[in-house]
């Protein structure tokens, strides 16, 4: 390819690439789940917008391609959400997710003193409940069911939690 993957904060000028972007990268959930009616793709440009101005997003680039992102907020307990953490299927399975996942956490931590970091996945996702594990975090309560076919899982992790960038 010639050209490195670059990590930043994203821009409003960025939304409409990480809205397309996150319409292709959840299709495969969809499918899995037999529900093209999840929020991720259905989220409006305006909610997307509305969510740049108030959490914490970054994204990945490609030259000047968004090649994947993340996002995250962090509550007054300390408890950093993170979501929707996406990468082109092209450049699935490279490492780009856990270096956005990385990113995200340390931007919450120095700015926001994110104490845990916490996020939802499908209960049949396990590409990613596997990449969540081997980055130090853990399965808490059980699966909450959000439709017969899906259930989402919560885990995380304490801010003390080292990266396992070996993992």
């Amino acid at each position: 390819m010639g050209m490195s993957v670059t990590i930043s904060t994203a821009l409003d000028s960025d939304a409409e690439k990480i809205l397309k972007l996150q319409y292709l990268c959840y299709q495969g959930e969809a499918e899995l789940y037999g529900d093209y009616s999840i929020e991720p793709l259905t989220q409006t440009l305006d909610e997307l917008r509305a969510e740049l101005a108030r959490s914490v997003v970054l994204v990945a680039r490609l030259g000047e391609e968004v090649v994947g992102s993340v996002r995250g907020d962090v509550d007054v307990d300390g408890t950093a959400r993170i979501g929707k953490l996406i990468v082109h299927p092209r450049l699935q399975r490279h490492g780009l997710g856990g270096r956005l996942l990385a990113a995200l956490e340390g931007r919450l931590a120095a700015e926001a003193e994110a104490k845990r970091y916490r996020l939802l996945t499908g209960h049949r996702s396990e590409v990613n409940l596997r990449m969540y594990r081997k980055r130090g975090y853990e399965q808490v309560g059980a699966a909450e069911p959000v439709t017969r076919r899906l259930s989402l899982v919560t885990m995380e992790k304490s801010a003390d939690t080292p990266y396992a960038a070996s993992a």
